[in-house]
């Protein structure tokens, strides 16, 4: 597994936006990545200091198709909460005001 291909991109939605400013990020990541792999992972991309990572798998969504098909199942993807050292921080989450 290379380093650049543990997260796939960051997850933008009301709570992680606030959670942001507390110095803890979310990304979506690999399903098959360790904690030790997301840890190297930012710190190479990013060249912030991990304090500690929270991961979760989130469970894929029942979505409507057409009309006729009916339903499909997304599928079920990993989530890691990230936090870095204080005094750190990452501009992808800043807000514009």
């Amino acid at each position: 597994m290379r380093i650049n291909n543990i997260i796939a991109r960051p997850v933008f939605s009301e709570k992680s936006v606030g959670l942001a400013g507390a110095g803890k990020y979310v990304f979506k990541v690999r399903k098959d990545a360790s904690k030790g792999t997301i840890s190297n992972s930012l710190k190479a991309t990013f060249g912030v200091d991990v304090v500690s990572i929270t991961t979760m798998v989130m469970p894929g969504k029942k979505r409507r198709k057409s009309r006729t098909a009916g339903f499909v199942k997304t599928g079920l993807w990993k989530k890691a909460i990230v936090k870095i050292k204080e005094g750190q921080k990452i501009e992808l989450f800043e807000e514009k005001k």
